[in-house]
């Protein structure tokens, strides 16, 4: 009997108690993967590269690369098993040490339709960016030492835990956030990190006093070209499987990036006169960093209405920090980012709604919610976001400076970090 009852478990998958490797979801998530890493090398790399003084454009290349290179290890050690394995009684909170170095995780590892191997890589490409985002917020004034320290302990004491609450079983996984591929995790993170980033190093000399111009906007509008390109990985590699809903995620990620920039330039054009190739590549971002947390329980409509907020949002933020708060985030990592971020995450929870006509998405996190719930759970998650990462990034930083100064000389940063930290130059010409 028993081998009877094993026969008709493999011969109907819906009954199947085992996962079972699908080639066309791990097709397309090998693809995805590197998609993801695409968007820091060389797509970030490239974008903020461009917006930098030409003196100071190796060491934001070097500061991305060397971020890449650091956190897979640090992925590797401890980072996946921490956000992803369970931690027993604390797995609210943070996971256990059962995968460490990758252990138990071999070639036929299997989690759900995929090799665990691919898993963890697809995760550590979005543990890789995320840091790497916050490098446009202390640009031409952090030392390499001082920012590769912080981008590893910054990994494992925010990026983590938070990754652990969203999408490794965690609190507000029990909740039913919504985030479906880093709206909290990657974007709320990043962006408020960087604002206290920024605000512990202080401005730049001269600044706002003097222009600082990007050197290059043709590397910029490159770089933000892949990145458009590499979001497709990003939020439709999200869905874990070569589905309806990885489509549906491409599509309205999409959307939102051209109602993102075409709304940015709009703006621009109505408040300054002119469009600019930094806007239209700004408002992209925008509207590719607000969809990310909703791409996968929105529609199209939706997005289109999600994208022209992020456009509208973002812009103004932008000149509320710059001008009203006069923090130096150098390339606006939290007006783009943290807003964006905190904007799709509360959005999310509006337009899943089935009840919208043209603008519906796809329902809720549990049957019992409405619209209001899912909302108060979505502002539950960005109040806890905000706040844990705003705390802990703060103390990183005093932590780190206790071993090491943050910030170059002045005269380190007049003749600007490629020869100061590097002994090279971007340029030679």
């Amino acid at each position: 009997m028993r081998y009877l009852i094993a026969g008709l478990l493999a011969l109907t998958p819906s009954l199947a108690l085992a996962d079972t490797l699908d080639k066309s979801d791990s097709a397309w998530i090998l693809t995805a993967t590197a998609l993801v890493l695409f968007m820091t090398l060389p797509g970030l790399a490239l974008f903020y590269g461009g917006l930098v003084r030409n003196k100071n454009v190796l060491s934001v290349l070097m500061q991305c690369f060397a971020i890449a290179c650091a956190v897979s290890l640090v992925w590797l050690v401890v980072g996946y098993s921490l956000a992803f394995s369970d931690g027993g009684a604390a797995n609210a909170w943070i996971g256990g040490f059962s995968n460490v170095f990758f252990d138990g995780i071999g070639r036929d590892t299997l989690e759900g339709s995929l090799p665990k191997s691919l898993h963890g890589l697809f995760q550590m490409t979005f543990a890789i960016i995320t840091p790497a985002l916050i490098v446009g917020a202390f640009t031409e004034r952090m030392r390499f030492g001082a920012m590769l320290a912080f981008s590893v302990l910054w990994v494992l004491g925010v990026y983590v835990p938070i990754c652990h609450w969203v999408w490794g079983g965690g609190w507000l996984a029990e909740l039913g956030l919504y985030d479906f591929a880093g709206g909290t995790v990657v974007h709320i993170t990043a962006g408020v990190a960087a604002l206290v980033a920024a605000v512990v190093l202080g401005r730049r000399q001269d600044w706002p006093g003097q222009a600082m111009k990007p050197h290059n906007m043709t590397m910029t509008v490159m770089g933000a070209g892949m990145l458009w390109v590499g979001w497709f990985g990003f939020n439709g590699g999200s869905a874990l499987a070569a589905d309806g809903n990885a489509s549906m995620a491409m599509l309205v990620t999409h959307i939102s990036a051209a109602a993102g920039s075409l709304a940015w330039v709009t703006l621009e054009s109505i408040k300054f006169g002119k469009p600019s190739a930094l806007g239209i590549a700004t408002g992209m971002v925008a509207g590719l960093g607000t969809i990310t947390p909703a791409s996968g329980f929105v529609g199209p409509g939706g997005a289109l209405l999600i994208g022209l907020a992020a456009g509208v949002i973002c812009f103004y933020m932008v000149l509320v920090v710059k001008q009203k708060w006069r923090i130096d985030d150098s390339l606006d990592v939290f007006p783009v980012h943290g807003i964006g971020g905190v904007l799709g995450t509360l959005l999310a929870g509006v337009f899943a709604s089935t009840e919208l006509g043209v603008f519906s998405g796809y329902g809720f996190a549990k049957p019992e919610y409405g619209m209001l719930d899912q909302i108060g759970v979505q502002a539950l998650g960005v109040v806890a976001t905000f706040v844990y990462t705003a705390v802990v990034t703060f103390l990183l930083l005093k932590l780190v400076g206790l071993f090491t100064p943050l910030r170059v000389t002045a005269e380190e940063e007049a003749q600007g970090l490629d020869i100061a930290l590097h002994e090279e130059r971007g340029y030679d010409i």
